[in-house]
């Protein structure tokens, strides 16, 4: 690994792409230091341990951001949500399903409305945190000093959504991924300390952190078999004769992924389920705020099963909407039958798609159960033990998704270049 991380180096566009990520990621720890002003930050903390819930996923994802109330406090929330959002409208209006399939005109004028929307959510969201929920936090309540907490927690939210972008556009990985991955990823260190400091005082028994271990252990193995996992379509292309040359002939195969969607179905499900929560942090009607904390925590039952089936059936759901968006069979046969290929045994056309669109259902099924089962099993695990952190099931899955692809995109460039990659 070491060396290919020095080969990946030693390519100057590579270096360029790789040194600009770590720069943006660098700014965005910076970011995530810096507090909101006009915010007394204790007051924050003490009032977020009423909602964990809540405040464990989003500060996890965040970096530590909202328990400590910086300018990146919302994170990436609002853009996942907006893009939750539009991907949802595209399949109930019917401007915006044109432009998903037009092309990359019509990808650019999707990410536009996604901007805007990221937009009105962040303020929205700030607009409520920082003048409603976090009023008794602030320092003063002038309206000077409320417009300053609400636009600094926007153009925070903003700033982040451009961040992802250039990542993305300049840099390595999906930008927003990348930062998701970042945020989770430095709140690992804490974890761990706390975790110790458990293991010193007999509050966590020895059993209970070699189990955690060891689970963590099977996520990661049992997660890279399955993003990596592909099912080979046969493809054999018919002969053709041109002049006195032969062309065609030769068998190849199309690569169907057990799991087309990576780990978005994940994120959204996180994400969606994080909304009542976050709700209930603006509604103050006791019946509502008595449901949320009695069917949507993951402290103790019912909560804990309620939330844990919930994640399930979302991460299903996402599962087979996201590869519905992404997996175009009816392409795929028009490609094959216009380059003279055929799946043996299928005919041409319609019946190829049909065939691909029933194989990718069945591959959807057990990459979505599995996925699901990782997001939803280490929930009821952690929910029983003392574990301090919810460096879980779904963390580790964001955690080795977005790594495994941006060394997926790594190895592309060195291979490209003759260099031997990460990969084998």
């Amino acid at each position: 690994m070491f060396a290919a991380l020095k080969n990946a180096f030693k390519i100057p566009d590579l270096k360029k792409k790789l040194v600009y990520t770590l720069l943006m990621l660098v700014v965005f720890r910076v970011g995530s230091a810096i507090p909101v002003p006009g915010i007394n930050v204790e007051v924050i903390r003490q009032m977020l341990q009423q909602y964990s819930s809540f405040s464990s996923f989003y500060d996890l994802v965040s970096g530590g951001a909202l328990n400590n109330f910086t300018i990146f406090a919302l994170g990436v929330g609002p853009y996942v949500t907006s893009s939750i959002i539009i991907q949802l409208l595209a399949v109930a209006i019917p401007a915006l399903e044109d432009m998903q399939k037009s092309g990359e005109e019509g990808r650019k004028k999707i990410m536009q409305i996604t901007r805007y929307t990221t937009v009105a959510l962040a303020l929205l969201q700030s607009t409520a945190l920082g003048i409603g929920f976090f009023r008794s936090a602030l320092v003063d309540s002038s309206f000077l000093n409320q417009a300053s907490v609400v636009l600094t927690l926007t153009a925070g939210s903003a700033f982040l959504m451009w961040l992802g972008e250039q990542i993305t556009e300049k840099g390595i990985g999906n930008g927003i991924s990348i930062l998701i991955f970042a945020g989770i990823v430095s709140r690992v260190p804490s974890g761990a300390i706390k975790t110790f400091e458990l293991l010193q005082t007999k509050e966590l028994s020895i059993v209970e952190f070699l189990l955690f271990m060891a689970l963590c252990l099977a996520i990661i193995v049992g997660v890279v078999m399955v993003l990596e996992a592909v099912r080979k379509v046969p493809v054999q292309h018919a002969k053709r004769v041109i002049g006195r040359k032969t062309y065609g002939g030769q068998s190849t195969h199309i690569p169907i992924k057990i799991n087309q969607a990576g780990v978005i179905p994940v994120i959204f499900a996180s994400s969606f389920l994080m909304m009542p929560n976050l709700l209930g942090i603006f509604i103050k009607n006791l019946s509502y705020q008595t449901f949320v904390s009695k069917y949507f925590s993951t402290q103790g039952p019912p909560g804990l099963y309620v939330y844990a089936l919930l994640e399930f059936l979302l991460v299903v759901g996402f599962s087979y909407f996201y590869v519905e968006i992404i997996f175009k069979p009816d392409e795929i046969a028009d490609n094959l039958k216009n380059s003279a290929g055929f799946i043996p045994g299928i005919k041409p056309g319609r019946s190829t798609a049909e065939y691909l669109q029933e194989v990718s259902n069945r591959l959807t099924l057990a990459g979505a159960l599995f996925l699901a089962a990782i997001s939803a099993i280490p929930i009821l695990i952690l929910g029983f033990t003392s574990i301090p952190f919810r460096f879980g099931g779904t963390s580790l899955l964001i955690v080795v998704g977005v790594a495994l692809e941006t060394m997926k995109q790594i190895e592309a460039q060195m291979v490209m270049r003759h260099y031997q990659g990460f990969l084998k």
